[in-house]
């Protein structure tokens, strides 16, 4: 069957008037905005800004929340979150299959061995390490085969060395599968080095829309990161002095 052209065009999320409230109190405030397919986002903010609202509003996770607006999303979304939510009674393969169709094991198999976990598909919850259990996470979102990937600060809790490795496979990962991702995250120059497209949210809306020019992903020890750093940190009201 023929693409029509509209459907190469059409946005991966489009929202239109987004609101999301809680206690009267408005944390998205009328947000527009267009992900196109395939494009790596990151988000910034500070703590309370609603990253986490806006998330969850495109998941669908929103349900209890007062709200108006346009959101149009695809339906084969997946999500990440800080803590790897691996089932502690299952395991490895069986959470990475949770919830998928029963013929589904060798997809889950492949999809551990692309995020280096080939042979721990018996393993238990308890015996995989931080970082470990975030591949394994990642596995569960692969076997859904994701048009959107939704990341909700996915590192914050490891550690330095082992958040370096997971951006490598991250963005590998994104390259191979070429899901839309958008990536909740309070750490700058993680968003520089990742996304092609880092937005600030602020008083409930996009407050600044940056393009970071490939090659993709950056290394730290990229000059450019240093321009790009200053404009993130500039729209979020902190000084390097402070950073």
């Amino acid at each position: 069957m023929a693409t029509h052209p509209e459907q190469l065009t059409r946005p991966a999320v489009r929202l239109r008037g987004l609101t999301r409230s809680f206690d009267r109190r408005a944390v998205l405030d009328g947000i527009d905005l267009d992900i196109p397919p395939g494009q790596f986002v990151a988000l910034l903010g500070h703590s309370g800004s609603g990253k986490s609202t806006l998330l969850r509003a495109i998941a669908g996770l929103d349900h209890e929340v007062v709200g108006s607006g346009q959101l149009t999303a695809p339906e084969r979304i997946s999500v990440v979150f800080q803590d790897a939510r691996l089932l502690p009674w299952r395991r490895v393969l069986d959470n990475v299959l949770l919830g998928t169709d029963a013929g589904s094991a060798d997809k889950g198999r492949a999809a551990l061995e692309e995020v280096g976990l080939r042979g721990r598909e018996r393993a238990w919850p308890n015996e995989l390490s931080g970082g470990e259990a975030q591949r394994a996470a990642l596995a569960r979102s692969l076997v859904r085969e994701p048009e959107l990937l939704l990341a909700d600060e996915p590192f914050g809790a490891l550690d330095a060395l082992t958040r370096i490795r997971m951006h490598a496979l991250l963005r590998e990962l994104w390259e191979r599968h070429r899901p839309s991702v958008l990536l909740v995250t309070h750490d700058v120059d993680e968003a520089i080095v990742l996304a092609d497209r880092v937005l600030v949210l602020e008083e409930g809306r996009i407050g600044l829309d940056l393009a970071i020019e490939p090659p993709h992903p950056r290394s730290y020890r990229d000059p450019l990161l240093g321009e790009y750093r200053e404009r993130l940190l500039k729209a979020l009201g902190v000084t390097e002095d402070h950073a």
